[in-house]
Parts: structure tokens; C-alpha cells; sequence
């Protein structure tokens, strides 16, 4: 590795398995670029063009991770420290998942991310990082051993979903919610069967699921038996026996 201590250049951009440097920076994001409907119309006859670079990458995402063993994604913030108890339990979780005979999925990012993968490696797992492009990209962290790097969210969420047996979700922020609804709504919609989704951290989650029962569920807008759609915990053991056990 020519970069040990992880460190990137200031001025570095990932498009896809593209990398730009200094002036060779473009601005924007290729998301951006297709979901941005101001600008010239010349958009209109470059979008079909725009399906050939998405389907490379289902492509590359299915050639690649087709031969992975059963696999839990964890998710969680990027900025969670790693001096804290929650980046701690990301480890342990990494750690169990591998024990119990999962590979371990996450957006290979820092923080939690960092944490799952970390506790992949050092229970010599197999350790699987999905990142994407963004405007303040962090590549993907040392401690993945099979990465690869999106330009479309969508595609990222499919390859998520497709080759995981189930989700473990520890504190995160808007993107960790995003991918917490999507698997909830496939779950919900039956798109995705037998998917179990373990919330760790009770005191984090109990605001958001007060919420969906006395506010969501209370005005109809959801079933009762939709709290039964994921578990939450604050222990790792219970946390792997729940996401686990239906994937046997």
C-alpha cells in the first residue's frame, strides 16, 4: 500500500474507477449531472448515453460480488470517532458476523463503516467496501479488501440489498436513515423476503420509533405490524442472533 497512514490528497476526486487530481477536478458529481434538470438541452440527447455507463456499473457490481458468501451490511455514520463506544461496538460487530459466518458489506467509508470492516479483517473475514462518489470524497477505508466505487446511489443501494442477508444499522445520519427506509419499505412491500433489520443503539433509535408509533402509526399512515419490521438492541450478541436467524 503506498499510503500506509491513509491519508488522500487534498485535491482528489473518484468518479467511478476514475481518479482526478489538482486541475483535473471536474465539478459537480455524475449523480448531479443526471438528476440536475436546468442547463442546456443538450442533456436531452446525452441521456441515453447515460444508461450504458449505468448498466456497467450493475454490471461490475454483479460480476464482482456474485460469488460472495452469505453477507450482513452494516451501516452507520462517517463521523463516528474512533475513540468512541460506538465505533467500538462497530468493531465487535464486524468481529461477531465474521464468527458466525458472514461476510461483512458496508459503504466503506470512515467511521462505523471503518469500524464493521476493521472488526472484518482482524476476525479474517472477508470485508467488502461499496463507496460512492461525492463532492467531499473519503474513499474507501484501509480496511476493505474487495471495494468498489459507485457513481449512482441507486445502483450502490441495489448491490446493498442484493447481496445481503440482512442489515445491522448503528447511529448514523441522513444517509444511514436513507438506507434504513429503503430496506424497510422493500420489506414492507414485500420486494425483499425473510430480510431481517437489527437497530443498534436503543437511546439513539427510541426518538424515531416513538415517532413512527405516536405520530406515523397514529394517523394511519402506517400499520402496527410495521414496528415489527426491524428489532433494536444494545447488545452484540443479540444484535447477530437477530439478523442472523432468518438467513439460515
Amino acid at each position: 500500500m503506498s499510503n500506509p497512514e491513509g491519508k488522500r490528497h487534498p485535491k482528489e476526486q473518484r468518479t467511478g474507477p476514475v481518479i482526478r487530481r489538482r486541475d483535473q477536478v471536474q465539478p459537480g458529481t455524475t449523480d448531479q449531472r443526471l438528476l440536475d434538470t436546468d442547463g442546456p438541452s443538450e442533456w436531452v440527447h446525452t441521456d441515453p448515453w447515460r444508461v450504458l455507463r449505468i448498466q456497467s456499473e450493475f454490471i461490475e457490481g454483479f460480476g464482482t460480488l456474485a460469488e460472495l458468501p452469505p453477507a450482513i451490511s452494516v451501516f452507520g455514520s462517517a463521523r463516528t470517532p474512533e475513540d468512541s463506544p460506538e465505533y467500538a461496538a462497530g468493531v465487535a460487530i464486524g468481529k461477531a458476523l465474521v464468527e458466525a459466518g458472514f461476510a461483512v458489506i458496508t459503504g466503506g467509508g470512515p467511521g462505523a463503516m471503518q469500524a464493521a470492516n476493521q472488526g472484518a479483517v482482524e476476525a479474517k473475514g472477508i470485508s467488502v467496501g461499496l463507496g460512492i462518489e461525492l463532492p467531499f470524497e473519503q474513499g474507501l477505508n484501509q480496511y476493505v479488501d474487495l471495494g468498489l466505487n459507485f457513481r449512482y446511489f441507486f445502483v450502490r443501494k441495489t448491490m446493498f440489498v442484493k447481496y445481503a442477508q440482512g442489515f445491522v444499522v448503528l447511529p448514523g445520519g441522513l444517509g444511514t436513515l436513507d438506507e434504513l427506509f429503503e430496506a424497510l419499505t422493500l420489506v414492507q412491500t414485500t420486494k425483499v423476503t425473510r430480510f431481517p433489520i437489527v437497530l443498534f443503539g436503543t437511546r439513539y433509535w427510541s426518538g424515531l420509533i416513538d415517532w413512527l408509533r405516536d405520530t406515523v402509526i397514529a394517523q394511519g399512515k402506517a400499520s402496527e405490524k410495521d414496528l415489527l419490521l426491524f428489532h433494536v438492541t444494545d447488545d452484540v450478541d443479540e444484535a447477530i442472533a437477530l439478523v442472523t436467524k432468518e438467513t439460515r
